[in-house]
Order: structure tokens, then sequence, then C-alpha cells
């Protein structure tokens, strides 16, 4: 009959822990049954008679376990006060380890393990706590353990000169030397009888130069001390085995670095292992500051920017290697089966948990979680894992730790194989309460569902790849030079590239042009720098190789640039990536946030250009595919520019204030002109910038190297120019012109606010007004910004002279024609009666009629209300501006300069007829080069009538 314990809260109070947050109630559900009813009652008959309802809990533990008979037959006494009063028991064990003697600290600690064992195991078996609050009390109490046992050598070395420099003050942060738990340990999930896996590391800076070897071998020595005064066999037992071979390098580097060293090791040597071993760690004794702040720095190794795909093969070769080294790659049988290592066993989740983890981790932080459960739930949580299996298998990872558990109890072995022996395997069976056969049932059914469940995801154990069959009519000679490429001459990339190639000739050869698509697809390949993570990428993710080949055999520019930055195909992975334009607002919040965790600005502007692109590149695919139209991209584009200007400026100028101090006055305002201004940009739009600045009565800054007011400015504004033009790891973010400021290239890069103001009013040139009409505030000064506004706004609706504006429209016409001339018929921006002159037409039409509007459309409105053109006039240059913008965007895209049709290719030209509503090239050509004649003559008469009527 089962006996209900009342119920009690039980705190393990310091250090705080998993536990505290668990189960509050020590409440027996279900009672072990005994495998030697006499041995269960011979250790019952020890306890006092107040153990009364226990008893039963007492008979079923000891009776199928000899470890924890030998446990309660040690501590009859203390076990039968502390089920009555869990709480304070536990407590107590945890405070009485803290107020160790020194030469008390190998037996109280060893006692305090094995009370703790005790009852922790207690609790188990009588279903009162889950996996998690049961790991978590041993782990809370192995970095208990681990702490005291260090701060008591350090303080030992510092009474005895051992550690220079330090003092007894140092001894509460362990003189700079952390511990890191790792695996279990730091996952707070350890069992009955793990080894602690640890990384010592101590703090070379707490140290003089000339001190370090010295300091070293003192490290070096209390981490032995340690060792051994935790994992060493008395009389007692012993508190935890340590093992402390997952530091760098470890057959020639003592057992406690320096961290600086460590560091370095990861930079340069760290491998796929090591970095899935991180993510469980965590600074649990000693200096914790400084273990943080050393797990911080080793966030970019960990945590790669891109999505590691390669991570894959890594983790399938190192489960074969496991296999093959533990003997543990045959078929599921229970009986003898290693519930860790096995094939459907812990490691098989571990590793297919932590694997995901590594691949989408670098991108997203809420996936940084070092638990395997809570890391499985964070997976689901962003689709990474579907919620079935992400469920399944925490129920099989929870039921597979209950398995080991069981085993480790019975004799205190470091082991996780189920007994080969029909007793061992019933020993077990009562430990968990359970039938043998139907326990037998149950884990072998969970072990091939585990497996069924992973497997499927790493490379599988199968024959080579089918070979791969050429198309006909392809060029054979292409594919004879392709392992000539960089991104194949790699063994890795080019193993990976040979099982990828059947699948990309069977997509090139379902094109409508699979020769042009092979000979695209060889153009992209022949770019790529590097293979592995693309290629791995494409592995895992097949349906990416009918984007690719839709992108590469439509559009050259678009190709050209994914050979240069392979890694946007990350954002593709998302789930989000065809989803609708999220607007300004939200690329902005975005990129802020992803800038706020960077450490350094040269890591933010390389962040910055990684994002932009990325973004850049889902505008372009989803304009190619037809999801959106040539406005809608000239608008997302736009929006684009303006996130990364507003979220970067800042940070320029925090950097440039580090040195300089904070700007003078109000600060800065950047304003985009042109068609950033009028937001509407194509894929390769250079920005049209200018910076007014405003010192208010400031002569000079305040910082470091102070500097008068415009040279300040100016410099800060060549500073963010560097911050968007400079080619960088990431490349570059946009090329920056800034010819339309106040007197052009003749005056200073950046203006203040009042001779902006002075200038507009007294000096500028009608073109500079015309200008002034697609002015736009993006980024710096709110105040600054809300003035510039309001000022463009009410100087633009003062009146103008009408002659005069005109007059100049006409003659910048002239120089315009005289300056630049078109490259063809496909150059719809340069020319009489093509976009460049159509926007002159709008700027005058707002001019005109004082309209403080940005786009084409308000403008000929414009020119239309103020009755220079007729509704027919400008219903038809409009007509003809929308289809040479959408020819302009959709050349830009393809080429990224003037198309030349005769290689444009069948997906190129099917892409622009698309985008214009045209059936064929013939045809569009015709009706571009009749729009760009009939246009040209419309706005020709329209200046001429003017001037007729001002003669009248």
């Amino acid at each position: 009959m089962v006996k209900r314990i009342p119920p009690c809260r039980i705190d393990l109070g310091q250090p705080a822990s998993h536990c505290a947050r668990m189960t509050k109630s020590f409440t027996i559900y279900r009672l072990p049954r005994p495998y030697d009813q006499d041995l269960g009652e011979d250790s019952a008959a020890k306890l006092p008679e107040t153990t009364g309802e226990f008893r039963d809990l007492i008979i079923g533990t000891a009776g199928s376990s000899p470890y924890l008979k030998g446990l309660i037959d040690k501590e009859a006494e203390w076990v039968s006060e502390a089920l009555q009063a869990p709480e304070e028991a536990f407590a107590a064990i945890f405070s009485d380890a803290r107020a160790l003697a020194p030469d008390q600290l190998k037996p109280g600690l060893r006692r305090g393990k094995r009370r703790l064992a005790l009852l922790t195991a207690l609790a188990d078996l009588a279903g009162a706590w889950p996996l998690e609050r049961v790991t978590a009390a041993l782990t809370d109490f192995g970095a208990l353990a681990v702490d005291c046992a260090i701060k008591a050598e350090i303080a030992t070395l510092i009474r005895r000169k051992k550690l220079p420099g330090l003092t007894e003050d140092d001894v509460e942060t362990a003189g700079g030397l952390t511990v890191l738990a790792m695996g279990k340990m730091g996952a707070h999930e350890l069992n009955y009888s793990s080894d602690i896996d640890l990384i010592c590391l101590f703090d070379e800076t707490r140290f003089d130069q000339d001190d370090f070897y010295e300091a070293r071998q003192g490290m070096v020595r209390a981490t032995r001390n340690m060792s051994s005064t935790l994992s060493e066999k008395t009389a007692d037992g012993y508190v935890f085995r340590t093992d402390l071979r997952l530091r760098p390098d470890p057959a020639v580097t003592p057992v406690c670095i320096a961290m600086e060293a460590a560091e370095r090791y990861y930079e340069s040597l760290g491998r796929t292992w090591e970095r899935a071993a991180y993510i469980k760690a965590r600074a649990c004794s000693g200096d914790i500051a400084a273990g943080e702040r050393f797990l911080e720095s080793l966030r970019p190794f960990v945590w790669r920017r891109h999505l590691d795909f390669a991570a894959i093969q890594d983790a399938h070769d190192m489960r074969l290697r496991i296999r093959e080294n533990k003997g543990t790659g045959g078929a599921i049988r229970v009986p003898g089966h290693d519930m860790k290592l096995g094939r459907g066993g812990i490691r098989e989740i571990e590793f297919f948990t932590q694997t995901r983890q590594l691949i989408a981790g670098g991108r997203d932080k809420t996936l940084r979680v070092r638990g395997t459960v809570p890391g499985l739930a964070a997976l689901a949580a962003k689709n990474w894992v579907p919620v079935e299996a992400a469920d399944r298998l925490t129920e099989h990872y929870r039921f597979h730790r209950e398995v080991e558990h069981r085993i480790q109890m019975v004799h205190d072995a470091q082991t996780h194989r189920m007994p080969k022996s029909e007793d061992g395997l019933a020993r077990i069976a009562c430990l968990m309460g359970r039938d043998q056969r139907d326990m037998q049932d149950e884990i072998e059914t969970r072990l091939n569902e585990v497996h069924e469940l992973t497997e499927g995801f790493f490379a599988p154990d199968a024959a080579p790849p089918p070979q791969a069959q050429m198309p006909e009519d392809l060029d054979a000679s292409i594919l004879a030079r392709w392992p000539t490429y960089p991104a194949l001459r790699s063994a890795r990339g080019a193993q990976i590239f040979e099982r990828l190639k059947p699948e990309l000739l069977s997509r090139i050869a379902r094109t409508a042009k699979p020769s042009e698509a092979l000979t695209a697809l060889d153009g992209f390949l022949a770019g790529l720098p590097a293979g592995v993570q693309l290629f791995s990428l494409f592995e895992a993710n097949p349906q990416l190789i009918d984007l690719l080949v839709d992108v590469v055999g439509t559009s050259h520019a678009l190709a050209e640039h994914l050979s240069r930055n392979s890694s946007v195909f990350d954002a593709v992975i998302g789930g989000a990536f065809f989803a609708d334009w999220p607007g300004y607002d939200v690329l902005y919040q975005e990129l802020k946030d992803r800038l706020e965790a960077e450490s350094d600005y040269e890591a933010r502007l390389d962040g910055t250009r990684r994002w932009c692109k990325e973004w850049h590149f889902r505008i372009g695919v989803h304009h190619l595919r037809g999801l959106i139209d040539a406005q809608a991209a000239g608008l997302q584009y736009a929006e684009l520019a303006d996130a990364v200007i507003a979220a970067l400026t800042p940070y320029v100028v925090d950097q440039f204030a580090t040195k300089h101090g904070p700007p003078p006055g109000r600060g800065a305002a950047v304003l985009g002109m042109g068609s950033l201004g009028a937001e509407r940009l194509n894929a390769t739009s250079d920005l049209d910038l200018i910076v007014i600045y405003d010192p208010e009565d400031q002569d000079m800054s305040d910082g470091r190297r102070p500097l008068a007011v415009r040279p300040y400015y100016a410099r800060l504004t060549q500073a963010l120019v560097t911050a968007l033009t400079a080619p960088m790891a990431q490349g570059r973010l946009y090329e920056v012109d800034m010819r339309l400021r106040p007197s052009g290239t003749q005056g200073p890069v950046a203006t203040s606010w009042a001779s902006f103001t002075h200038y507009q009013q007294n000096e500028a040139w009608v073109w500079e007004h015309l200008a002034l009409t697609r002015a736009r505030p993006i980024a710096g000064s709110p105040g600054l910004c809300a003035d510039i506004e309001a000022f463009r706004a009410e100087f633009l609706s003062r009146p103008s002279e009408r002659a005069t504006v005109l007059g100049e429209v006409a003659q910048m016409r002239d120089r315009l024609a005289a300056a630049k001339t078109p490259s063809g018929v496909w150059d719809a921006k340069t020319g009489a009666g093509r976009m460049m002159d159509v926007e002159l037409v709008a700027q005058a039409g707002a001019l005109l009629v004082g309209s403080n509007r940005r786009d084409v459309s308000s403008g000929l409105e414009g020119a239309v209300a103020s009755g220079w053109l007729s509704v027919a006039e400008g219903a038809e240059i409009q007509r003809c501006y929308d289809l040479f913008w959408s020819v302009q965007a959709a050349t830009r895209l393809l080429s990224g300069r003037a198309i030349d049709t005769a290689h444009l290719g069948e997906g190129g030209a099917a892409f622009l007829c698309r985008s214009t509503g045209f059936d064929t090239l013939d045809a569009l050509q015709s009706e571009l080069t009749a729009r760009y004649t009939a246009c040209g003559a419309l706005i020709e008469a329209a200046l001429q009538r003017e001037v007729s009527n001002e003669i009248r």
C-alpha cells in the first residue's frame, strides 16, 4: 500500500538553483518494489520508530539497491529525521558544507554528498520530484563542493605566498580562478554517478607579467588538489569523480590555463565538438564574473553568424566514431543496451538538439539554452523542430534518464548499460516499480522511436550517392572544370558537392533552357570563394536548389551577388522569407536590436552589412518571382536604406565622440535626396545624402581631442560616409553621393543649419530648389529633423516665378542632353523623354504649386494644377514613367547595368516581359522607343508653349 507523506516545501537554500523552483511537496506517488525483501527489512529494522510511515519506501529502496542500502544503513538516524522535515534537512546539507573547516573538507563533503544522494534518491523513487529537480539538486551540490574545495586551496596558497600579489580578500573570487561546468554539470543534468566535467582557467590580468609563471604554477597546484579532494576514494567514499580533459589540448596543457591562452586556442584551433560542448558551459565556482566574461568572449566561436549546416556532418561523424569506439552501433536489444551512447539513446537526443542549436543559434539568441529539454522547447517554438517531435523526444529523454538513474542506483557505478542478466533486469524493474517484461518492451519501443526521429536528420549510414547523370545536349566540359574552382578544392567541399550534383543536374534538366541554366550555375560556382557551408545548407534544404537555379538562370547580377554573399541564403530558411514586407518600423527595430547585441564598432558595421544584404536579396527574389512589382520593390529598397542609415548613424556618432566628444549643440541630421528622398530606389541605386548640423552657441566639441564645430561635423560626416561605403569582410553597404549639398562639390560636406536656411533663401539656384522638393530627413537629431522639414514645407509653399522655374528647367534639359546620352533603348533613365526628364518636370510641378510631396505622381499633378500641363499630358507622362520605372527596376536587377538582350537568356527575357506586361522583348522595345519619343515631345512642347506664352 502506498503511504502518502504529508506535503512539505523543500528548499535547498543558497545557492539559488533550479531545485527551489520545482515541485514544492514531498509526497509518495509510487513505491519501488524490493528485489530482496529480506535486505529491505534488514535496513528498515535499523531505523528509529519515528520512521513509521516511510518504512515501505525504505524497504523497497534498500531491497533493490545495494548502494542505497549501504547509505541507509550508514545514515539511519539522519534519514529518519530528514524524512520528517526534508526542507530543513536539505538546507542543512548545503549550509553544513559551506561551514566546513579546511581540515574537515574531505570527510564533510563526502558526508554531505552521501546524505544528498540518499534523500534525493528517495524523493526520486517516491515520484515526489521530477527529473529536473533531481538532477539540479545533484548539480548544485557539485558546484558547491567545487567552490568550497577550490577556495580552500587558493586560501592555502595565499597564506603561503604562492600567489604573488594576492591577499585574503581575493579568496572570495578564488584569486581569479574560474571553474567552468561542462556537459551535464553545466546544464544542471547530473546523474547519481556522473563525473563532473570541468575546465579550470585563471584570469592572468590579476597578476603582474613577471609573476605569471609563478601564478600559473600555483593555480595548477590548486586545481589538482581540488580534483583530489573531490574524487579521491577514502573510508567515507568520494564526492564526485572529476574530469578535466575538456580543456584545450589536454595532452599538452596543464590542468589550469590562462584565459587568454584558452581564447587564442578556440579562435584558431577550436573544433565543432568543442563548440557543441560550450553550449552547456556555465561558470559554476570560483571567480564567476571572470568566467562569465570568458564565455562571452567565446560567443563568436560557439555561435556562428551564419546558419551552420556543416555542423550536421561534424555531429554525424562524432556519432559514428562513438559507435565504433564504444561498440554501441549494433541493433537495439534491451539487455546490455547502452542507454546513453547506444542507438536511440540519450546522446542521440542531445546531439540532435545541440546540432540544431549550433545551426541556428548564431542568428537567434533564444536558442542558446543549456538544457536538453529547454533546448528542444526553444527549437520547437521557432519551428526548427516540429512541436510533436520535440514533445516526443522530451518524453523519451526524461524516461531514458530515469532508466539511467535506476541503473546507477544499484551499485553507484558509472555505467549506462542495461544489465544482461534476468536478475539484473528484474532489479531495475523493481526500482522503477514496473513489471520486467513491460519495462523492457517500453524501453525498446522508446529506443526505436528516438532512433527514427533523429537518424534522418543526420547524414544516413547509406551507400554512396548515385553517379550524376549528365542531361543530353549539355556541355560536359563545364562539369569537367568544376573541381578546379575554389569552392571545390577542399576534400570536404568536393565530397558534399558530389552528393548534391545529381539533384542539381536533375533540376537544371527540368528548366526551359538547360544549357543556359548550366552556364549560369557555372558562373555562380566559379565565383564562390568557399563551398562547405553553402553545400551543407543545400544538402539539408534541397528546396533551395530550385531557388538557386531560378536566380542564376534569370538574373546575372543577383547570381554574382549570391557568389559573393552566399550567406544570404540563410534568410530563406528563417520561415518568413516569403512573408509580406514588414515595413520600416520593424526593419529599424530589428537592426537596432542586432547592433545593440554587438560588442564593438567594426562588428556593428559588418553586422549591418550582413543584415542589409539578406533583406536586399529578399527584395530581389520577391521581385524576380513576381511577388511584388517594380513600384513595391522601389519603396522596399528605400525603406531598407532608411533603416540602415537610421540605425547605424547613432553608433557612428558614438564612435566619433569617444575621441572628439559628443556633437556640439543639437547635433546633425541626415537628409535623403533624389531617389532616396522620393522613396524609390532600384537594386543598384546609390544614396544621395546631405548632412545639416546645428551647433547652437557652441564653438568647440568637448572631448579628448576637441575640434571646432565646422571640422567636427565635416569629419563626422566623412565617418558616416565611410561607415556606409567602406569595403569590409561583408562588403559595402551603399555608394554615397553628396553632390546635392549647398554649393555642390565646392561647399563643405556638412552644412550648418543657419547656413542652409540662408543659402536656400538667398543664394540657391533654381535646380537646388528643385532638389529640395525631394529632400527628406532620415536620421539624426529629432528636433533638428523636425525643424528642417518644417522649413522645407514653408519655403516650398512660397510663390515661385513660373517663367524663371520653367526657363531653368529648359536650360537644365539642354545641359543634361549635352552631358549624358542614353546607352541604348534599355537605358530608361537618361535622355529626353526618359526618367530623369520626367522627374525634372515633376519637381518643377511641385515647386510651381508649393507642394511638399516628393513623389513623381504628385509633382505631375502639381504641373497640371499650375496650368502648365493639361490633364491628358500629365496622364500620358505618368503612363510613360510607370513603364520606364518598371524597365529600369527590372534591368538593374537582371544585370546591374545596361542589358544586352542577345545575352539576356530566356529567364531574364521572361522576367523583363512579365514585369512590364508585354509578351515579347520586341514588342517592349518598340513600345519603349515610341514612348521615349512621345514623352520627350510632350515635355518639349509644354516648355515651348510656356516660352510662347511668355513672349505674348
